[in-house]
């Protein structure tokens, strides 16, 4: 059996690293997430994520002027040419360094990177028909220290670049006569940003420390002199160059103090003004900075979470905001200048504030820490994910957009899940509580607590939602309340290890617990909660969950072993040896193989499929394994991510980071970037010394089903969509369950229909094959409910017939109404049998 997946949208985050753009209408935002890129569009209301992925995290995107392409590049220097009207990647490059920015000149011809000290300049791809898509122009050195910020003129004739050596430097994009390089100071910090002014070459620079030059030039843009070359070699040579402009490059080699004759009758500089923003508290850490030309409007970021906006050049205070206790990586403002996109990494968050109305058109934001659980509502419209940081939120998976946030909780939360009516979350903590929300009035409408205080690892509610159940992780108990009452109704005693899981039976009363004590347990709900049966195992549990049917219950043990059970007879019916699926990576510390390190791991949480013939398992591992439950094999494994600056990814170890002294691992060498402690310089205390850095390590820590056929219908691409329906006309060949296949055929043509619809010649064969299958079981059904109509009228007509006979006739004895009545059913059931037996199918209904 094939199987063909899509990732579909990133849900429980919106912003980690990176820096945001706005489309060209001003509409959308482009927001980095991990190795993935998801586009907020701000209008309708909804968000998707591009289907594509890059190995490390994304460093930096570069937009095209006319919105088509884009160019993303990861924190290892690859970069992938992406076309956003097709959403697919056009060309895989590799900068052979970590690249701090990228962008693209307003003509659309070139694009310049910052790599290390210097700065690229590269031709546009798309321009004309070549092999390569980036051909190097021009190389760029000046700066003694890393680049950080570029800036175009508005004609794309000059462009600048900032620097940490505190300098800014700008570069003549073509050969001017007047402007080959300038070197600006003035500055005692790192260079964060640096503006062009509007169809002018003057300058605005931002430091670290919060300060702002303003450089006026004495020259307009237009009186940049080409260099003219001498002679009729120099012609001949300029001629060759540019018709070989893709094969060769140039360098230009700035300097920082040229000489007195190399400045004459060349571009200058001076400084008009020297502003700063303040000059106590954590103002001074500037970390973002995004500028408006038209209505010269500047908007800066700092450490402390605050921003400001100005008027430039005279430096007025617009407005000034605290958005969050964080601080503001990244800055953007649309073309009309009226939405200013503010991203802060270490909260995950993305905010969209309307700064003349002074209100959010858009506040979102992720899990500070890890997701431990989730779960899909009844209707598959919603997500509920619990995180390590206490908080519960609600997302909305046709927008992608989390619309409430609970924050009752003051711990960890570890498990979620709905009731059936699908309005009320229930959630456990490492608090003491299990909380019950309603989606209703968005509140906390019921807090279950423990007559001692306990730590809680897992929940489950019954499926009629009155029976609310929590396991203890310390005290080895399981813990049921009354949802109507919030009164503690049993403590259910017996395991003698924490419990990992609890799984209520769809469709009898009926609770499953697993430990760590090698045992799962089931319990009658409706017999005074006693023990029914000890299922033993050969090792802890981890998980546990019952088929859709509740005829079967799979566990999960910690030697990588999955077991199925009977619940009735309580007898194993197979087991899947999971380890060799598991293939963990190996982390950057580890001293052993990834195949050693392997046999610590197991699967930590399963879900069955909708038909139970299914099994889906993760764990600790970036594999999330299918298997067939009744053949005992592996039908297919995903890699949930190739984010290879997530821990335990490599399955080999990376020998150019051992050296003699250690792991260069150990070494936290981007604590400068977030304001820790610059490790290159001894005696340096500047920064914060508890500020540290660390590669979370992938784990699947909870997985489901979506339980609505509707939701994976939308997300079909058009290229599957014939071949299901081909599919579906198959299956009503042979198979019995004709609303489940219906439903299928019914969303999938409501959802597709305008597509398919133009192409109708095409699918006119599977519309057909599809319209027949159908037709066949119409016309079986259609006989079948004609026979059983006339039946019923039948009996209807004599029972009428007989009530009206039966008043003339003499009352007689209450043998003979006894045998009366016999003779009537009698008679029915003879009439019925009659029926069947004339029908070819021999059903009856």
């Amino acid at each position: 059996m094939k199987f063909a997946y899509r990732f579909s949208n990133l849900l429980g985050t919106v912003y980690r690293c990176g820096n945001l753009n706005f489309t060209c209408d001003g509409n959308s935002v482009i927001s980095p997430v991990g190795n993935r890129v998801t586009v907020f569009d701000l209008k309708n209301n909804k968000s998707d994520t591009l289907p594509l992925a890059t190995r490390y995290n994304v460093k930096c995107v570069g937009l095209s002027p006319d919105g088509r392409l884009a160019i993303i590049v990861d924190e290892g220097g690859d970069a992938l040419l992406v076309s956003l009207v097709c959403r697919s990647v056009l060309h895989h490059y590799h900068f052979k360094g970590s690249v701090h920015s990228v962008s693209f000149s307003p003509d659309g011809r070139k694009f310049v990177v910052t790599k290390g000290n210097i700065a690229q300049m590269y031709h546009a791809p798309g321009r004309k028909r070549e092999f390569n898509a980036f051909v190097l122009d021009k190389t760029y050195f000046g700066p003694y220290d890393e680049t950080t910020c570029i800036d175009w003129t508005d004609d794309s004739r000059c462009f600048v670049v900032g620097s940490k050596d505190m300098s800014t430097w700008v570069f003549g994009a073509e050969r001017w006569d007047n402007l080959i390089y300038y070197a600006l100071g003035g500055h005692k910090d790192a260079i964060v940003a640096c503006f062009f002014e509007s169809s002018s070459l003057d300058l605005y620079t931002l430091s670290q420390d919060g300060a702002l030059c303003v450089w006026q030039c004495d020259t307009p843009p237009e009186g940049l002199r080409l260099k003219a070359p001498t002679g009729w070699k120099a012609d001949l040579l300029q001629r060759e160059e540019q018709d070989e402009e893709g094969e060769r490059e140039t360098t230009v080699r700035g300097k920082a103090t040229p000489a007195a004759e190399e400045q004459q009758g060349k571009v200058k500089y001076s400084r008009l003004a020297k502003y700063f923003f303040n000059k106590e508290g954590d103002f001074n850490n500037l970390t973002a900075a995004a500028y408006h030309k038209k209505i010269h409007l500047l908007v800066t970021g700092f450490a402390s979470g605050i921003f400001h906006l100005h008027e430039l050049p005279e430096f007025n205070l617009i407005h000034s905001l605290s958005i969050s206790d964080q601080r503001i990586a990244s800055i953007s403002i649309n073309s009309s200048g009226d939405w200013i996109a503010f991203g802060c990494s270490g909260l995950g968050q993305l905010l969209v504030w309307e700064w003349q109305s002074e209100s959010y058109v858009l506040k979102q934001q992720g899990h500070f820490n890890s997701m431990v659980s989730l779960a899909y509502s009844p209707d598959g419209q919603y997500i509920v994910t619990g995180g390590d940081d206490g908080k519960v939120k609600v997302w909305n998976t046709l927008s992608g957009f989390c619309f409430i946030t609970f924050t009752e909780h003051s711990s960890g939360v570890t498990g979620v899940t709905f009731t059936a009516t699908g309005y009320v979350i229930v959630t456990s903590s490492m608090d003491g509580t299990v909380r019950a929300f309603d989606l209703h009035r968005y509140r906390n409408f019921r807090t279950f607590t423990s007559p001692r205080p306990t730590q809680f690892s897992c929940v489950a509610v019954d499926s009629s939602g009155e029976i609310v159940s929590a396991g203890a992780q310390d005290s080895f108990e399981i813990f049921i309340w009354s949802m109507q009452t919030g009164r503690l109704l049993d403590v259910l005693s017996g395991h003698e290890g924490p419990i990992s899981g609890l799984c209520f039976n769809p469709m009898r009363s009926v609770l499953a617990s697993a430990s760590w004590d090698r045992t799962v347990r089931l319990w009658d709900m409706v017999d005074s909660w006693r023990t029914t049966e000890t299922l033993a195992l050969t090792s802890d549990a981890l998980a546990v969950t019952f088929r859709p049917d509740g005829a079967e219950l799979a566990v999960a043990t910690l030697n990588s072993q999955l077991a199925f059970w009977d619940p009735e007879k309580a007898v194993q019916t197979g087991s899947i040896e999971g380890r060799h699926d598991l293939k963990t990576g190996r982390k950057e510390l580890d001293k052993i193989t990834a195949q050693h390190s392997a046999k610590g791991k197991a699967f930590t949480t399963l879900c069955y499929s909708a038909d139970g013939q299914s099994i889906l398992a993760g764990g600790m591992s970036k594999f999330v394994c299918i298997y067939h439950v009744k053949e005992q094999i592996l039908r297919k494994k995903f890699e949930i991510s190739c984010n290879l600056s997530l821990d335990a990814m490599e399955e080999f170890l990376n020998r150019r980071k051992m050296t003699e002294f250690g792991n260069l691992a150990l070494i936290d060498q981007d604590a400068r970037e977030e304001g820790g402690v610059t490790i290159p310089l001894p005696g340096v205390k500047k920064g914060d010394m508890s500020s540290r850095h660390f590669k979370p390590e992938i784990r699947v820590t909870s997985l489901r089903f979506s339980p609505t056929v509707e939701v994976v219908s939308s997300s079909f691409p058009e290229l599957y969509v014939e071949k299901v329906l081909e599919f579906l006309a198959s299956s009503f060949e042979v198979s019995r369950h004709l609303e489940f296949y219906l439903m299928w055929t019914q969303k999938l043509l409501m959802v597709h229909g305008q597509k398919l619809k133009a192409r109708a010649g095409k699918l006119l064969p599977a519309v057909q094959f599809l319209q027949k299958s159908i037709q066949r079981h119409l016309d079986d059904v259609s006989k079948l409910c004609d026979w059983n109509r006339y039946t019923i009228q039948y009996a209807l007509a004599v029972s009428k017939q007989r009530g009206m006979k039966r008043p003339s006739e003499p009352r007689g004895s209450e043998e003979e109404a006894g045998a009366s009545d016999d003779d009537d059913d009698d008679s029915l059931h003879l009439l019925g049998r009659g029926h069947g037996d004339e029908d070819e199918d021999g059903l009856l209904v």
